[in-house]
């Protein structure tokens, strides 16, 4: 059994609590079926939360490392789930992707993955062991990564002059933020690293842990109230949106066949 300090164990109780509230206002405001992948990343977090627990207090430091890591691969992969939930919301304005949009996106992820793998290489966390390196650098990778996602869709978005003022944009601005909060944070456990002991470390774990708390509260608040009214398009412009999305992929369709030949 390992030693939890009260502020962790308050931390603990305070992120179980805090995401079985925002799972009850995503349920009793019916904003589970309009967001389907956060409401299963706030539900993988209360597992988590509760698994991880049990595993740190009873387990073997392997047992809560090996636990801590798969459940943190499962996170970011829920984490790129929910980026291209907002991004489906922002995007399609029509119901349906536009090709050139789709492509962006897919060209976006493509490129913060890369920078993000570019950055957490470069980075060279002072530490003890292989285990505290992984520690460091997986968490700082997942912090740019959902960083450059979120920047470039707003950027991409308000390029476009698509609407932002629903409850897509308040889970956006909470993951977007707490991302950013969390370069600051990984960067300074990269440069301090583990050589010096856990003390610095443990402090900037629980200041992210606040952060991200904080987060928690503003989606319980602002989910539960009804979204503001967006500036959504008027119906004319969205059936002239169709017929010049199907234009132009049929435009497209007669300029990539070949030329001269007989249709068939």
């Amino acid at each position: 059994m390992q030693h939890l300090s009260g502020l962790d164990l308050f931390f603990w109780v305070a992120s179980l609590f805090g995401h079985l509230a925002l799972l009850a206002v995503l349920w009793l405001r019916k904003r589970a079926f309009e967001f389907p992948l956060f409401t299963s990343l706030i539900t993988m977090y209360v597992g988590r939360t509760i698994v991880l627990f049990f595993t740190l207090r009873y387990g073997s430091r392997d047992a809560y490392f090996y636990t801590y890591w798969s459940l943190a691969f499962v996170d970011v992969l829920l984490q790129l789930a929910v980026v291209y939930e907002i991004a489906s919301h922002v995007f399609r304005p029509t119901g349906t992707w536009a090709q050139d949009l789709r492509w962006s996106f897919l060209w976006l992820l493509a490129i913060s993955a890369v920078i993000g793998l570019g950055l957490t290489w470069l980075a060279v966390p002072p530490t003890q062991n292989l285990r505290q390196a992984i520690a460091i650098r997986g968490n700082f990778f997942s912090s740019v990564l959902m960083s450059e996602l979120f920047i470039g869709i707003t950027a991409m978005s308000v390029t476009m002059g698509l609407p932002w003022r629903t409850h897509v944009a308040r889970i956006a601005q909470g993951l977007g933020t707490y991302s950013i909060i969390g370069i600051g944070i990984e960067g300074l456990h990269s440069y301090f690293g583990l050589t010096q002991g856990m003390q610095g470390y443990t402090l900037l774990s629980h200041v992210r842990i606040a952060a991200y708390l904080v987060c928690v509260i503003y989606w319980i608040v602002t989910l539960a109230q009804e979204a503001p009214e967006s500036r959504g398009m008027p119906v004319q412009m969205q059936r002239q949106l169709r017929l010049l999305q199907r234009r132009v992929a049929f435009e497209l369709a007669n300029i990539k066949g070949p030329r001269g030949g007989s249709d068939h």
